[in-house]
């Protein structure tokens, strides 16, 4: 009877709509960036047409350029990680955590990137799938910023440590 109550209390917290609350610096400037001919370059090649733009207080402004996920390559690594055809077609939302973090790592393995960035890459991940992200990650080398807290997946696959100290 005591489970029943505990999960039943799990239940109750799946529907909290609390309302969020976001607090803005306030300022008094109109016009917070101003670009003009604006453009990013990497070795000497742009890789976007200038821009001018002004960002003004209070904008939200989305970024939009299309999108580089190649698709095969993204199937063929969940293909890679267990997944079959089937499983393609399902909604992520009905997938297992370790399935949709598969997804994540997938997704992300397939894109080119100068850096990477994971945030706990061996939650809710199979043994199998953990072995593969080590050997990934040691045969190609790529820049990689992560947080883990599995010392031996530290141990093994990271070139230095940045620890970071609370203050007092």
């Amino acid at each position: 009877m005591r489970k029943i109550e505990q999960k039943s209390m799990l239940l109750n917290n799946i529907d909290r709509n609390d309302t969020l609350k976001i607090i803005p610096l306030e300022t008094k400037k109109n016009s917070l960036i101003i670009t003009d001919d604006f453009q990013i370059k990497y070795d000497n090649k742009a890789i976007f047409e200038k821009i001018t733009f002004e960002i003004k207080n209070g904008d939200r402004i989305a970024i939009v350029d299309k999108n580089g996920i190649n698709e095969g390559n993204f199937k063929a690594m969940l293909s890679k990680m267990g997944f079959s055809t089937i499983d393609f077609e399902k909604d992520i939302q009905g997938m297992s955590e370790g399935q949709k973090k598969k997804v994540l790592l997938a997704k992300s393995v397939s894109e080119q990137a100068n850096i990477y960035i994971w945030d706990e890459p061996l939650n809710y991940i199979d043994i199998l799938t953990r072995i593969q992200i080590e050997e990934v990650l040691l045969k190609y080398h790529p820049t990689l910023v992560f947080v883990e807290h599995d010392e031996t997946f530290i141990g093994n696959v990271a070139t230095k440590i940045l620890k970071l100290k609370e203050l007092n």
